[in-house]
């Protein structure tokens, strides 16, 4: 599983791309409100791709209908947009989005709450953000990546009685959508990938709020993911470099 490490020129480009995908989830977070669907989220997201002279990677991707993922509640990820899909208060809601800008990928994803969400919501939500930075914040060059990610998500998300998500990992990217090296959100028990100055990867744990990581792909789409107990699951992502003395979080507006 050997990474690949970027060159200053696709840097660079990669670095473009993670802004515009920041900014795209910038200027959609007004839009994120009761009573929107979340087809019509996918298509002001859309448009704003492609005015910023990029593209949207998921649409098409592997036969995937739509240019965002839009996972609700107990969805885990990929998430068709649905004009019968209504945002209620009380919601939970994650937006994921990739953007293609003069071939580079940027990828990220946030969590948005709907209205007056329970305390268990609210808190998972902030407890997920706060895994994948923890996470971040270790990730340096000649350090394993197990060691900086998983060890510590799972012990952090399981005392409050959470699970990661196995079956579904983080990754690398920026020339390609998905690339080496696999980043797990949970402790593999062994020594992986040694950083090096010009990895890209995402840190995007998935999280559910029961001590049950089981999922299951909706057999009707052959895309949604949920959890298979029916608890809420929170996600958020961002993309990373890691440099020579540290790393830096690419998709920052």
């Amino acid at each position: 599983m050997a990474a690949i490490i970027k060159t200053p020129t696709q840097i660079e480009g990669i670095k473009k791309s993670c802004r515009l995908a920041s900014q795209t989830l910038d200027y959609i977070t007004p839009f994120i409100k009761e009573g929107i669907n979340t087809e019509k989220i996918n298509q002001l997201i859309h448009q704003f791709i492609l005015k910023n002279s990029a593209r949207p990677a998921p649409l098409n991707y592997k036969g995937f209908p739509k240019s965002i993922c839009t996972s609700l509640n107990n969805v885990v990820c990929h998430g068709i947009p649905s004009s019968k899909q209504i945002l209620k208060s009380g919601d939970i809601l994650n937006i994921d989005v990739t953007t293609i800008l003069n071939g580079y990928y940027g990828d990220t994803s946030r969590m948005f709450t709907i209205g007056q969400v329970s305390k268990e919501a609210e808190l998972l939500v902030k407890r997920t953000k706060k895994a994948m930075m923890m996470a971040i914040k270790k990730l340096a060059p000649n350090k394993y990546l197990n060691d900086c990610v998983g060890k510590i998500i799972e012990p952090y998300i399981k005392k409050f009685g959470y699970s990661s998500v196995r079956d579904l990992c983080g990754h690398g990217v920026g020339i390609k959508f998905h690339e080496d090296p696999s980043v797990f959100f949970y402790d593999i028990k062994q020594k992986d990938v040694l950083l090096k100055p010009g990895m890209v990867l995402t840190v995007e744990p998935m999280v559910n709020a029961s001590p049950s990581w089981q999922i299951a792909t909706d057999i009707n789409d052959g895309w949604t993911i949920r959890t298979t107990d029916g608890a809420l699951s929170a996600q958020w992502e961002h993309t990373v470099l890691i440099t020579k003395k540290g790393h830096e979080i690419l998709s920052k507006s």
